[in-house]
């Protein structure tokens, strides 16, 4: 009985995976991730590696939260920091005022930005396109005034922090801390990139997909587009929240720019650059980028941070320029181009011998 179910696993295991090489490069890259950790030394640049990569994972959740607002469902939304402070100040407010666990705080913090997605959302309903990426361009610039304005509760310039007891994991031992925040946070954006993806492949996807294209027809197909838009702007904004709650307790604080402009604009710049409408593009581009800005630049190179942007958008753009749908997608479609079937003499040699040899037994027998 075992070995049945070993082998109806396998084959499943064969046909979803194995027969599909952009799902085994997907997979490959995955085990190499899990093994980064115990591949690196422990010393403080390894140390700070781990720390660009934990960056990187919660970056790419928000990225990926973005990707399916506006790749999918073209609702385009260049605030979309908006949510991912609301999701950090309420974390950090719920820990410093009623010391609740963090995964309880960032649980409200989800919620809260889900819900303010809401109101945000209803301007999609009346403008479209660059109007409404002026809209959501004005959102952030009104959080931060606020943020400003309430000093005495959000901190205003100095931000917002919060005790040591805020870290996820109590560890002594750097390495060892970042070892457990790595995994945590690879492990967030594997469950957030799956659900993500399933969600942007399903029947709401499809529906998310048609308004892209053609709203009118979509209406004309008896769609509630109003339903479907706001859905896509909660469910944007509840990864992005999850982004900012999660990297308040990884970085003791909450501070202005979390609701930055700047803090958007690089959402576009990494969905853009990995292949944006894939959700996945949308997380190779958030490691290529800040493997770029602060690791590459900042520790190899040693390039002051003031020059950080400008030197590291000259190659995204050329790479934009170069694979215009993204470094992602052109590498799943050069992997699909492999997997399509070719004529048995393009094949090689051996492969063409051996089937003429099957082929004269087969006659034989």
């Amino acid at each position: 009985m075992v070995t049945i179910y070993l082998r109806r696993a396998y084959r499943s295991f064969a046909l979803h995976i194995l027969d599909i090489p952009s799902r085994l490069m997907a997979l490959l890259l995955i085990v190499l991730f899990l093994a980064i950790p115990g591949i690196l030394p422990a010393n403080p640049l390894m140390s700070y590696l781990l720390s660009v990569l934990i960056t990187a994972s919660v970056m790419a959740i928000f990225a990926s939260s973005w990707d399916l607002l506006v790749g999918r469902c073209g609702q385009i939304s260049l605030g979309h920091s908006i949510f991912y402070g609301v999701g950090a100040y309420t974390t950090a407010l719920l820990f410093r005022s009623y010391g609740l666990p963090s995964w309880v705080g960032i649980l409200i913090g989800v919620l809260i930005a889900a819900a303010i997605s809401l109101p945000i959302g209803f301007p999609a309903l009346r403008v479209k396109g660059p109007y409404l990426a002026l809209v959501t361009l004005a959102l952030p610039l009104i959080a931060t005034s606020i943020v400003f304005a309430l000093k005495d509760i959000t901190g205003g310039e100095n931000g917002l922090p919060i005790p040591v007891e805020g870290r996820f994991f109590q560890l002594t031992n750097i390495h060892n801390l970042r070892i457990a925040e790595y995994y945590l946070t690879f492990l967030l954006l594997l469950v957030s990139a799956i659900i993500i993806h399933k969600i942007a492949n399903s029947r709401t996807g499809i529906v998310f997909v048609s308004i892209l294209d053609d709203e009118m027809a979509s209406k004309a197909c008896g769609i509630n587009v109003t339903r479907y838009k706001l859905m896509a702007f909660a469910i944007s904004a509840t990864f992005a929240g999850l982004a900012g709650g999660v990297n308040v307790h990884l970085l003791l604080s909450a501070s202005h720019g979390d609701f930055s402009l700047t803090l958007s604009f690089f959402a576009v710049i990494m969905a853009v650059l990995g292949g944006m409408g894939t959700i996945y593009g949308a997380i190779v581009g958030s490691y290529i980028i800040y493997f770029l800005d602060m690791y590459f630049l900042r520790m190899v190179v040693d390039v002051p941070d003031v020059w950080h942007v400008l030197i590291f958008i000259v190659p995204v753009v050329l790479l934009v320029i170069k694979w215009p749908r993204g470094i992602a997608r052109f590498v799943t479609d050069e992997l699909e181009d492999l997997s399509e079937e070719r004529p048995l003499e393009e094949r090689g040699k051996r492969i063409w011998k051996k089937y003429r040899r099957k082929k004269k037994s087969a006659n034989e027998g």
